[in-house]
């Protein structure tokens, strides 16, 4: 197996025909590319292993790209978050959830402070940060934009420009805990798996960064899937990429997710993403 260069996609849309016995998929750029590349060429073999056709992974540089790629027919999987699932699905005919991580059904963002703000960890949400600066991660992000800003507005009756004092993007969950580590923005939200194994991987930003609020759970990442792939690939093809990641247990593998395993999931499971994304005007 050999990897695609980003975005190099207008060649795989070309070998998306009924012929092609390659599967290509895809995930949100949630980490830099040499993580996700890292994490994915090893999911690749594993999938080109249980089902019996090549298997590439495509590298794509934004959340957008991703849903786009799989509408296009350019990747057939994606590992998506919520509401990139969400936005990919109604774009989609056809196309439906078939497995979340096993913490998915439950996820949660954390809220992080630069040391320097004098921030303590809370059960409560931090109004201490009113007037802070705050960044989220990318812009079509569940866990690094949608519930945040979902829950700022619950929890302070204003819009997130309103309450801090200044907001932006940063792109990912990891450049979220670099530039509030580093004093670039006092406050940010992000993917708690990603912050928890910055711990676990003895990251310096954790010193600088720690975390004051955990927002409610919410149903997050997804593997989706689009209908059609039994045309391409054979009868129950996709049922069978359904029963090669939900049996995917190498301790590695799940590792890189994290993840403890996979388990079924089905489309309606993410309705109350797609209703919060309604509500912020994020999807029409």
């Amino acid at each position: 197996m050999t990897r695609l260069p980003p975005l190099c996609l207008a060649l795989v849309l070309a070998a998306t025909g009924a012929e092609a016995q390659t599967l290509y998929f895809s995930a949100i750029p949630d980490e830099d590319e040499t993580a996700l590349v890292t994490r994915f060429s090893a999911v690749a073999d594993y999938l080109e292993g249980e089902l019996g056709v090549d298997v590439e992974f495509v590298p794509v540089k934004s959340y957008a790209a991703a849903v786009t790629a799989f509408r296009n027919d350019q990747i057939q999987l994606a590992w998506f978050g919520g509401l990139t699932g969400v936005q990919a699905r109604l774009a989609t005919p056809g196309a439906r959830a078939i497995a979340q991580g096993v913490e998915d059904p439950t996820f949660v963002s954390y809220f992080i402070a630069n040391t320097e703000t004098g921030l303590e960890p809370s059960e409560d949400f931090p109004a201490e940060a009113e007037g802070l600066s705050f960044t989220f991660g990318a812009r079509t992000s569940t866990s690094g934009r949608l519930m945040p800003e979902y829950w700022i507005r619950e929890e302070t009756g204003e819009a997130p420009e309103n309450f801090f004092g200044r907001v932006g993007f940063s792109g990912d969950h990891s450049q979220t805990l670099r530039l509030v580590a580093s004093g670039a923005w006092q406050v940010g939200a992000m993917n708690y798996t990603v912050y928890d194994k910055a711990v676990e991987d003895g990251a310096p930003e954790v010193e600088d960064a720690i975390v004051i609020w955990e927002t409610p759970p919410y149903p997050d990442y997804n593997w989706t899937i689009r209908g059609d792939v039994d045309e391409t690939f054979g009868a129950g093809f996709a049922d069978r990429v359904q029963a090669a990641i939900i049996g995917m247990d190498d301790p590695d593998l799940l590792a890189s997710f994290p993840r403890e395993g996979f388990i079924p999931a089905a489309s309606e499971d993410f309705q109350p993403i797609e209703d919060t994304a309604r509500a912020l005007d994020l999807i029409e």
